[in-house]
């Protein structure tokens, strides 16, 4: 069994983990290796700038989980929301000319995603081990 690690301000103490999901446009298979691995550097660094940790990244051709753990202050639909932005405005300017052919219009991201909140100890670490079996692109 896993020992529950507390973060801590001077106002609170808190543990708060979500799994989230992100699908491509349309559940296009767009996301190569390159992509994945830049998706990856641009989610962390927003999640980084706003106190949110990546706790585990993965995902396939068409979609991406990520396990977050987030700050009380953090408004989760806003965090997601500026994750989807700046991911996607990064693949289009880097990546563009390779997956436009596969996409309908200039949309990245699906405009739906999914977001679960996850227990502690054995959730977690099953959310973990899920995330980091997902088959990346080769």
């Amino acid at each position: 069994m896993s020992k529950t690690t507390l973060r801590s301000n001077p106002h609170c103490v808190f543990n708060l983990k979500c799994h989230l999901v992100l699908v491509t446009a349309y559940r296009r298979e767009v996301i190569t290796s390159a992509i994945m691995e830049d998706l990856e550097i641009h989610i962390r660094r927003v999640c980084k700038m706003s106190d949110v940790g990546v706790l585990e990244f993965s995902g396939e051709t068409d979609h991406v989980h990520i396990l977050l753990e987030l700050h009380p202050s953090v408004m989760p639909a806003k965090r997601v929301n500026s994750i989807k932005t700046v991911t996607s405005r990064r693949i289009r300017k880097d990546h563009w000319e390779t997956i436009k052919t596969q996409l309908w219009g200039e949309r990245f991201w699906s405009r739906s995603y999914c977001m679960l909140s996850v227990g502690d100890g054995a959730n977690t670490e099953i959310i973990k081990r899920y995330i980091q079996n997902q088959t990346r692109p080769s």
